[in-house]
């Protein structure tokens, strides 16, 4: 059997009773690590799984998933993944290669950036289309993630914005030579975010346009969602540029239509407080 574990977004003991008695079972266990981060490593959760882990990055899940499906038949291998297997980015490659080579497979569910963002007291069924925001370069600066969140915006809708996640990922000078040398790992911050998307709002204005989106249009950046050291703060997307929220993963959300409870929960976190009291009024 393979298992898709999830591992929620806090810390080792966010995994569910049900995932934790299976990983113990399981002849192999392999940790995505890719698309997220928990607030502790990998020998943190060993010690607490009592298991070893096998790393599995981007290139083992998409070129080598065979690897992580061998033997599968005979024992129980568990794939974990931080927050949801099947949350803001979806493992099915990995299921349709092992219906395909006849491998039984189970999900076990846990919580997910996806809706753990309730905390900030945005209702859920108020969210739109989902979009993320990557990292710009020099050359390469995309804004159909922006026209996401207009058509949101538009609709009464708000956008939660999952910010770019740069790991093992090599240099063009490194790709173009074949060199596996790596670069750092990034993470987006929401005081980036903001920052490009000011620029597109700005861009737009050139181009005649009246965009849906502008400097005091009220956002909400999160930090360390599920964590100890969770951080929520709510304010202008010109407030987002400099708001202080520590370390990653961050996640911004613009604001559609916001009802009166929604804004009386948005107050607890105000950079500023009186602009959701002129919007009171």
């Amino acid at each position: 059997m393979l298992y898709l574990i999830g591992l929620g977004l806090g810390d080792a003991k966010d995994i569910t009773v049900k995932g934790l008695e299976v990983i113990k079972q399981c002849s192999r266990v392999y940790l995505e690590a890719y698309t997220s981060i928990l607030t502790v490593g990998k020998e943190a959760l060993e010690e607490f799984y009592g298991k070893e882990l096998i790393l599995a990055d981007r290139e083992t899940v998409e070129q080598e998933a065979d690897t992580i499906l061998k033997g599968a038949h005979q024992c129980d291998v568990a794939f974990l993944v931080v927050g949801d297997p099947f949350g803001a980015t979806t493992h099915s490659d990995l299921v349709l290669r092992a219906v395909k080579l006849g491998v039984p497979y189970r999900v076990i569910h846990n919580a997910s950036i996806l809706n753990a963002v309730g905390c900030c007291g945005l209702q859920l069924y108020n969210f739109g289309e989902v979009v993320s925001v990557v990292f710009w370069t020099d050359t390469w600066k995309p804004e159909s993630f922006y026209d996401k969140i207009a058509k949101n915006r538009r609709n009464g809708m708000h956008t939660l914005c999952l910010l770019d996640i740069k790991v093992k990922e090599q240099s063009l000078e490194n790709l173009m030579k074949g060199k596996k040398i790596y670069e750092p790992p990034r993470y987006m911050s929401v005081n980036q975010a903001a920052e490009q998307l000011l620029a597109i709002v700005q861009n737009r204005r050139l181009q005649g346009e009246e965009p849906e989106i502008a400097e005091n249009t009220v956002c909400v950046g999160l930090a360390r969602v599920g964590a100890a050291d969770q951080k929520i703060a709510s304010g202008t997307l010109q407030e987002m540029t400099t708001v202080a929220l520590g370390d990653p993963l961050h996640s911004l959300i613009i604001t559609g239509t916001l009802h009166p409870l929604e804004l009386d929960m948005l107050k607890l976190f105000a950079v500023d407080k009186s602009i959701f009291e002129h919007m009171a009024e």
